[in-house]
């Protein structure tokens, strides 16, 4: 006798309960840009570097580092959650200074990227108690993802002001109201995507308040050396550190290295107490374990072998200055056509970084792009760094059309 079996109660379409997500703005640009066929078309869509001929190279130094490794590398073993620390600790005199006082009490890993850093020090954060993390926006759209994502609220207070500042304000206010469970996520420099940096003043009032306040800063430096230089970039991360016992800081080695697709980062935590630092590393370790089990080690490596080698280093050095002085370069080119239409360029000049945000509407953006093939975010950020002495004035005369 044979018998029937019932059907099961449920569908077997369990991924198919998922929503469609929308595609990333700055993806679908790319796209846009890439099918448009005119010869004069501007990308100011996509946050990487490009030389004045629109290149994206890899560095020479990069270059000898990896020959390097291809000659003398002997295995492609596993290194542990912890990366590559001949890396991590490479690293240090470049972000905290040959001479920090507070260097015994820092531990770091390697992470996939900046990103990977950010995304493991608000893991930590919440891990230690953290329910809110403050944060100025307009921000890196994926700081707000990666709270999300995480689980931890975020709270905002405004970053600039109309006539291209830092609002201190606001970010006094936030602070004040912050509970004790907060934390606060601050750009070490090359604020993305504003350009607007605190002052050195301002970060010595921002160290004064953090420390009466006792909420937990964490540090995003993924631009060092962009600005002004390597060590003026990272003067207000240091003088928090200097001040504060606690803090979680995350960097990337993607762009002032220029190793975007090797996703090269690292996380530093730092605090007091002989048992505390061997504690936060030991969280870190399990939360990367969780996240990515093990970095990708190739950027890392070539990084590590820049800075072990002192020719390699000043060769770096010299690259990086150079991508600086062009990046500074525009701004000021940008800052001397005053203003183009209801466009004020002039406070580009003194902003920093790849980024700038222009008061423009979707609309105008639009027609940007439709009359004039130039490429930019919705947001009216721009990559300062997609224009030359060759488009600029191209550049400046649409947006001047657009905007009157």
């Amino acid at each position: 006798m044979r018998l029937e079996t019932a059907e099961p109660e449920f569908a077997m379409t369990i991924l198919a309960q998922l929503t469609q997500q929308p595609p990333d703005a700055l993806l679908a640009l790319i796209k846009l840009y890439s099918a448009d066929e005119r010869g004069d078309k501007i990308d100011l869509g996509v946050g990487v570097y490009r030389t004045d001929d629109g290149a994206t190279p890899v560095f020479t130094s990069i270059k000898k580092a990896e020959q390097a490794l291809v000659d003398k590398q002997d295995s492609k073993a596993y290194l542990g959650p912890e990366g590559d620390m001949g890396f991590v600790e490479a690293l240090k005199p470049i972000i905290f200074g040959k001479d920090f006082a507070k260097i015994d009490s820092i531990d770091g890993m390697q992470t996939p990227g900046g990103t990977g850093g950010v995304r493991l020090a608000v893991a930590l954060a919440k891990a230690a108690g953290v329910t809110k993390v403050w944060m100025g926006t307009p921000s890196w759209p994926n700081h707000a993802q990666i709270l999300k994502d995480v689980g931890v609220a975020a709270g905002s207070f405004n970053h600039a002001t109309a006539d291209g500042t830092a609002d201190m304000a606001a970010l006094r206010e936030a602070i004040a109201g912050a509970a004790p469970t907060d934390a606060i996520l601050l750009h070490g420099c090359c604020h993305n995507p504003t350009g607007i940096d605190y002052s050195l003043a301002e970060w010595e009032e921002i160290t004064a308040l953090l420390k009466d306040k006792g909420i937990l800063p964490i540090l995003d430096l993924a631009y060092q050396g962009l600005g002004d230089g390597l060590e003026e970039d990272a003067a207000g991360v240091r003088m928090v550190l200097e001040a504060v016992p606690e803090a979680l800081i995350a960097y990337s080695c993607d762009k002032n290295f220029g190793l975007y697709r090797d996703r090269v980062g690292a996380i530093y935590m730092m605090g007091e107490g002989a048992d505390c630092l061997p504690c936060i590393a030991s969280n870190g370790a399990s939360l990367a374990r969780a996240n990515w089990s093990m970095p990708p080690d190739h950027g890392a490596a070539a990084v590590r072998t820049i800075l072990s080698d002192a020719a390699l280093t000043t060769e770096w050095k010299e690259e990086l200055e150079s991508m600086r002085t062009r990046i500074n370069q525009v701004r000021a080119k940008l800052a001397e056509a005053g203003v183009a239409g209801s466009v004020d360029l002039k406070p580009l000049a003194t902003q920093r970084g790849l980024f700038a945000i222009l008061p423009l509407s979707k609309e105008q953006i639009q027609k940007l792009r439709e009359d004039h093939a130039i490429y930019m975010a919705g947001s009216g950020r721009i990559n300062i760094a997609g224009l030359t002495m060759g488009n600029i004035d191209k550049f400046i005369a649409a947006v001047a059309e657009v905007s009157a």
